[in-house]
């Protein structure tokens, strides 16, 4: 069993500089946990204080049964696979792989076993007798996992295993490690800033800022009811649209009327929470996904409530979809609509908004309503 604690963990430098500030969670065996948040959030921290390559400062590290903050590294019982893969340059790829086992005093045919097991799980059996200089980076990569896997270990560490190879490398080695974690399983924590890579690897993310858990939850959670503005903006690629939305009274209900002069009834739910918590005649953000914004003809006949008017002033094609830039007052805004749309650069073009899953925010605190 790979079941980790972390309890009330703070990582605080010499200088007075707070990396990591009360990090609570519970990971239970065989997850993916993801850590992500943008560079300098402490989410590596995080992952070399469970490794033991930094002290804990203060709170308490458990692995299965073991309170584990003064215990060494190597008896931890973890792997880690690094963003520089730290192979062995004189070594071949079988070598390099069979090195920790070797160390351990592990029986030859045990090794041997093990190292092709690995190798055939990431198929690289055919590079056993080169050397990491003739390899891809991708090879090099999986090599790096072949060598944490022979071990065995009750808990896996990446650190941006992937931050170094090209797009499409990136695709196939995601492709890779979601598949040795359910071949292997083991728990899996996982390092990153690309949050593509954090909604299709986890089974929950662990979304931090400046040293601080903003939210933990299911990668379809995180998208679709974000804690906080952070996350809402954070999550999601383009990330979300915000406005400002002024909080009026009118004779049928609380509507929320937008920079650009949308007016939108709130529903039930949301009117609810607006009335009780005083927002009648002040402001709030209003969060709506590029997704959620249309240019489709049908749809804005359908939703003439929602419809406005936007000069383009960049228009990007992916294939199978366009992103649409433009302003709303001073806020710049995307949508994400067909490729068969009719919008061209520098026109202007009718959209609509889909009410069904925006998001509300206050504006000070910036928590979601």
């Amino acid at each position: 069993m790979a079941q980790l604690s972390l309890e009330h963990i703070y990582k605080t430098y010499p200088n007075g500089f707070e990396a990591v500030k009360d990090f609570n969670l519970d990971i239970k065996d065989k997850e993916f946990i993801i850590f992500v948040g943008p560079s300098g959030c402490g989410k590596s921290t995080v992952l070399r204080m469970i490794a033991g390559l930094e002290d804990i400062t203060d709170g308490t590290l458990t692995i299965g049964d073991t309170i584990c903050n003064d215990v060494e590294p190597k008896d931890r019982d973890i792997a880690m696979v690094f963003q520089n893969y730290a192979l062995y340059p004189h070594m071949t790829v079988y070598e390099n792989m069979a090195f920790a086992l070797k160390i351990a005093k592990v029986d030859s045919k045990i090794i041997d076993e093990k190292v092709h097991e690995a190798a055939k799980m990431l198929d690289i059996e055919k590079l056993l007798d080169r050397k990491p200089k003739a390899l891809s980076g991708g090879q090099r990569q999986r090599v790096a996992m072949g060598r944490a896997i022979v071990r065995n270990p009750k808990v896996f560490l990446m650190d941006e295993p992937l931050s170094n190879l090209d797009a499409k490398l990136r695709v196939q080695m995601r492709v890779v490690i979601s598949k040795l974690h359910q071949k292997l399983g083991t728990t899996f924590i996982y390092v990153t800033h690309d949050q593509t890579e954090a909604m299709t690897l986890g089974t929950r993310i662990v979304v931090l800022k400046e040293g601080v858990v903003q939210q933990i939850d299911t990668p379809q959670n995180l998208y679709n009811k974000p804690a906080n503005l952070f996350v809402a903006g954070f999550i999601g690629s383009p990330q979300m649209n915000f406005l400002k939305a002024n909080v009026v009274l009118e004779k049928d209900g609380v509507h929320l009327v937008l920079e650009n002069g949308v007016n939108i009834k709130a529903d039930a739910e949301r009117e609810k929470k607006l009335m009780t918590g005083g927002y009648i005649g002040s402001s709030v953000i209003f969060g709506i996904r590029p997704e959620d914004i249309y240019d489709k003809k049908s749809f804005v006949e359908a939703h003439q409530d929602t419809a406005f008017d936007a000069h383009i002033d960049v228009y990007e094609t992916l294939g199978a979809e366009v992103y649409l830039y433009f302003n709303i007052g001073d806020t710049k805004v995307t949508a994400r609509v067909d490729p068969t749309t009719d919008a061209k650069q520098g026109e202007t073009t009718t959209f609509a908004l889909d009410l069904k899953n925006y998001h509300l925010f206050n504006k000070d605190t910036e928590i979601a309503l």
